[in-house]
């Protein structure tokens, strides 16, 4: 299942998706990795929650990212939960690619059972149709 928090920059997503990270590692029986575009957030994370700092790695299309994407869940049989914030920045995404990336996550979230959460910064109405009944938050 992908869930979407949106809104434009600036607007809190992120403050909501590390509350809603921090919350579900109590209830977790698997593990949770939390993809960011920095290190800025390592403090605010529950200990229990891996961080990977996505340019670390050289990713510079979406593909990419999705093959990064796919590294992970295959590395991993307990992962559980998987959390992207600023999801078109670290991925690489241009508008045109959004509808196509998200059913990508979709089909890596259905198949491997993992939970994953998105921000992404953009208005509700910007998004795509198939975007739109994802939507957790929108601010």
């Amino acid at each position: 299942m992908v869930q979407i928090i949106a809104g434009e920059k600036g607007k809190g997503k992120t403050k909501h998706l590390l509350e809603k990270v921090n919350t579900a590692v109590q209830t977790a029986n698997g593990n949770i990795v939390y993809l960011d575009k920095s290190q800025k957030h390592m403090y605010e994370l529950n200990n229990k929650v891996r961080l990977i700092n996505v340019t670390d790695f050289p990713i510079t299309n979406c593909d990419e990212f999705m093959g990064f994407i796919c590294g992970i869940v295959s590395q991993d049989n307990d992962l559980e939960e998987l959390y992207l914030d600023s999801f078109l920045t670290i991925a690489n995404v241009k508008d045109d690619e959004i509808s196509r990336a998200i059913e990508k996550l979709d089909i890596i979230s259905e198949k491997y059972n993992v939970k994953v959460v998105l921000s992404v910064s953009k208005n509700e109405d910007e998004l795509p149709e198939c975007a739109k009944a994802k939507i957790i938050i929108s601010l």
